[in-house]
């Protein structure tokens, strides 16, 4: 779904209305800059820990791919991740020493395709729903208002301070 030709046009897309196409756009950029961020990097280097507290570049792909399935439950299915869910995603929702402890060891093969995975599903979901989706509004983080558009505002939002994060820990690597 990343069309290389228009990656710095935040546009329609076919087959999505104009401001969820737009906000595709935005996510699409988004990503597109954290696989160039990465592009290359092998296991050792997806597993390099600046220190005893710090996250993984492994660690902080598969937390983009974790938060992103959340928040399609949240606001798509309107519930929270299940038991099961939780076993896969929690470590990297997480992070922390389980996050240091689990993510580990794969190739970054790996973690592009459960960001693949996890945003193929985000692309057919978006496409069931129109602009007045993403005005809806529900009680979110303490007890307060927000939208469906901010909420997604904010997957990628999160995705670009954690990818400063992997710039910086490439920088520091050994």
């Amino acid at each position: 779904m990343l069309n290389m030709d228009n990656i710095l046009l935040i546009t329609d897309i076919p087959g999505y209305s104009p401001q969820v196409g737009r906000l595709l756009s935005m996510m699409n950029y988004a990503r597109y800059t954290t696989l160039e961020a990465t592009k290359n990097l092998t296991t050792e280097q997806l597993d390099y820990l600046i220190d005893s507290e710090s996250n993984s570049i492994g660690a902080l792909l598969l937390h983009f791919a974790a938060v992103e399935f959340a928040y399609q439950l949240e606001t798509f299915e309107k519930r929270d991740l299940n038991e099961d869910e939780m076993s896969v995603w929690r470590a990297a929702l997480d992070l922390g020493e389980e996050g240091r402890q689990v993510i580990r060891g794969n190739d970054l093969k790996y973690y592009v395709d459960k960001l693949n995975e996890v945003r193929a599903r985000t692309y057919e979901l978006f496409k069931t729903v129109d602009d007045d989706w993403l005005h809806q509004e529900e009680k979110f983080w303490y007890g307060k208002q927000a939208n469906h558009y901010f909420m997604w505002f904010h997957v990628f939002e999160d995705e670009i301070n954690h990818r400063g994060q992997i710039r910086m820990i490439k920088k520091r690597m050994k």
